[in-house]
């Protein structure tokens, strides 16, 4: 089904459309590249309220094409990849039976702030297990989230342990229940989503660093902007389907752009210079661990990728090299995180590029604002 024949189904719940989204760019490459690439770690919006992070998130998971999955498998299993399937999924492959397959949307599963620990990892009934021998497994958000994108709203409100539980699967692309010596283990590669409001707190920057890119958006101050956003809100409340067919060409050409990533990213190629370059932009600010070198090196890659090309020029580096870093140069959780200024500055000295005026000054709203050394 196409993104935007939502319209049919009276089933399915109508979504704002991806590309009529006005604004916010710097969000949308971080969550386009983070699909094309899903190592890429996943990203962290922090901004103001009410600046579209949530329709924003729900209209990319609504523009993605249909995936295919094993029919009734709780883990949206692929029917042909072991290395993402469920343990009975495995077993019927391993014993050559026919798998069923049916289409899905790609799941978009929303984490709520008051969730347990049982309710995001799943629960194993001992009881069962005991009695009749089998291992029962009720299976939790993480496991509705496979394959799919996982949001945290409020992240920097949510329970540290429980943070720790969803960055330690999407990392591992596995989730491991343990109770009572029964062990339940099943596939959760997810692309995780947090959203935030500084002003509600920061996370500590050991879990901060955890995500793959930190991307800021701020409220539009522009007022033909801001007018232009009401507006087209207001269309879209007052007739969806007639709004959706207005961006359906739009939607299913940047639909193929994306799958068309995908299947190029592969054979995207980094020169050694490159690399080498943005590991002393990581050495001189002194970031932690090889996180951000890796981080950088996929983004650039997906950003390439997505543009249709096989070599990444150090624009493509440029365009996401402040994503990447600017969230894991804090050293104490009371600093605030950089805007990308310092990130940018030390990125144009190591490359020996100048920087285009507005590159380094320019917030997620695409107005101007004042910098620090």
């Amino acid at each position: 089904m196409s993104p935007t024949n939502q319209k049919t189904s009276t089933a399915r719940r109508v979504v704002f459309p991806f590309t009529a989204i006005v604004g916010q760019e710097e969000m949308k490459l971080a969550l386009i590249l983070n699909v094309i690439d899903p190592k890429v770690g996943g990203v962290m919006i922090m901004g103001d309220r009410g600046t579209g992070k949530s329709t924003t998130i729900r209209a990319l998971a609504d523009l993605l094409p249909e995936v295919a999955v094993v029919a009734d498998d709780p883990f949206n299993s692929h029917p042909t990849d072991p290395d993402i399937m469920g343990d009975a999924a495995r077993q019927k492959l391993e014993l050559g039976e026919d798998i069923p397959v049916a289409q899905m949307k790609v799941p978009m599963v929303d984490l709520p702030l008051g969730a347990t620990e049982d309710r995001v990892c799943g629960t194993i009934d001992i009881e069962k297990a005991l009695s009749e021998g089998v291992k029962a497994f009720e299976p939790g958000l993480l496991a509705k989230a496979n394959r799919g994108i996982l949001y945290v709203d409020e992240v920097n409100l949510l329970d540290d342990h429980l943070v720790d539980v969803l960055l330690d699967s999407a990392a591992s692309g596995w989730n491991t229940v343990e109770r009572e010596g029964i062990s339940i283990r099943h596939p959760a590669r997810f692309v995780l989503v947090g959203s935030g409001n500084p002003e509600e707190g920061e996370l500590r920057p050991q879990l901060l660093d955890r995500f793959g890119m930190h991307a800021e958006i701020r409220t539009v101050r522009e007022p033909a902007l801001r007018v232009q956003i009401v507006e087209q809100r207001s269309e879209f409340d007052q007739n969806p389907p007639t709004f959706i067919e207005k961006y359906q060409e739009q939607q299913e050409e940047l639909q193929k752009r994306i799958v068309q990533a995908q299947e190029l990213l592969p054979s995207v190629n980094m020169e050694y210079d490159y690399r080498v370059k943005i590991s002393e932009v990581c050495s001189e600010l002194d970031v932690d661990g090889l996180r951000g070198d890796i981080v950088t090196n996929r983004a650039a890659k997906a950003l390439t990728a997505f543009e249709g090309r096989n070599e990444v020029t150090v624009d493509d580096i440029r365009r996401v090299i402040s994503l990447c870093l600017r969230h894991r140069l804090r050293k104490d959780p009371l600093e605030s995180i950089d805007t990308g200024y310092k990130v940018e500055k030390t990125f144009s000295r190591i490359f020996g590029v100048e920087l285009p005026e507005d590159s380094a000054n320019v917030n997620g709203t695409g107005e101007k604002v004042r910098t620090r050394s």
